[in-house]
């Protein structure tokens, strides 16, 4: 059994919030210029890779798909930041690569999970989510900046919104099970 005092429920929750607070502001901006939209799902991808990393820190189960999603965001945000003047198309496969990898992740994390905790259906929705995410990206390589940003804020509130209900699922059982939770 799990040990959820392990687990940080709140990395988890802030990764949420980081992918909705990132979400707005693609809707709320879809028309910024595409260098702006790189940095910002640059710092969107590291943060969500340290939070991942983070969590994967403490000692627990299943480390390896947790620290893979981690070590695939930080890449992804790195590369982002690092080549700022990249082509629309090359963002397009960095970010549909990315979402596809980090929802096989997810997926692998749900099963991992599933006899551990209740909800674990969250996380594999959570993956579907970005594998659909990342095909449709990559059936529409010409799409414009604009609708790129609505169907990545669109992505990103989704993903957020699972997120904070998988952070409030586990921190839910930790206070169900006071004898596992510090």
């Amino acid at each position: 059994m799990m040990r959820f005092k392990k687990w940080r429920w709140w990395t988890v929750a802030l990764r949420g919030v980081a992918a909705i607070l990132f979400g707005l502001v693609s809707l709320w901006a879809p028309g910024v210029t595409f260098v702006w939209l790189v940095m910002l799902f640059g710092v969107y991808a590291i943060v969500d890779g340290a939070l991942a990393l983070a969590l994967a820190a403490r000692p627990i189960q299943p480390r390896i798909a947790i620290v893979g999603r981690g070590l695939v965001s930080i890449l992804a945000g790195l590369l982002a930041l690092i080549v700022p003047g990249i082509t629309a198309m090359v963002l397009l496969l960095v970010i549909a690569a990315w979402a596809i990898v980090a929802g096989i992740f997810e997926i692998v994390m749900a099963v991992q999970l599933r006899k551990q905790i209740e909800g674990e259906w969250l996380l594999a929705v959570e993956g579907i989510l970005s594998i659909g995410f990342g095909i449709l990206l990559m059936l529409a390589p010409l799409a414009g900046a604009i609708v790129l940003g609505l169907w990545i804020g669109a992505y990103a509130l989704v993903l957020g919104g699972m997120l904070v209900g998988t952070a409030l699922r586990l921190r839910s059982y930790a206070h169900q099970h006071p004898e596992l939770a510090a």
